[in-house]
């Protein structure tokens, strides 16, 4: 079992930063696969970016040079760094885990726990 919990959303203006956390109650964090992924109203959940259990790290087209995603195994804890925010990154975000390796690690159909979701609207 994980459970998840984001936070650091908020609202910005487009252009501006924000970093979002999410926090894994887990005693085997080392070997999640973990991804942030984005929802907005009538749209299907979107992969932003993903860290699997093993290899390299993988991004949304549309993020790809503008947002990082990073792990601190110490503090058990999955970052997302946003620069450059624009109006469409207006979402839902959500942080995903799952146990073991995931080939397409931005593919929302393979993780079975999920945050709560963070907000994060950016104005033009």
């Amino acid at each position: 079992q994980v459970q998840l919990v984001e936070s650091g959303g908020g609202s910005v203006q487009a252009g501006g930063s924000l970093r979002l956390s999410c926090a894994a109650s887990t005693v085997a964090y080392s070997t999640l696969s973990m991804g942030w992924f984005r929802q907005t109203p009538g749209k299907e959940r979107e992969g932003v970016a993903a860290i699997p259990m093993v290899g390299r790290t993988r991004y949304g087209d549309s993020v790809k040079g503008r947002f990082t995603i990073s792990k601190d195994n110490a503090k058990n804890t999955l970052y997302l760094q946003m620069n450059s925010l624009k109006p469409e990154d207006t979402a839902m975000y959500y942080c995903a885990a799952d146990f073991g390796y995931r080939a397409d690690p931005l593919r929302p159909q393979n993780y079975n726990y999920w945050g709560q979701g963070t907000q994060v609207t950016v104005s033009s």
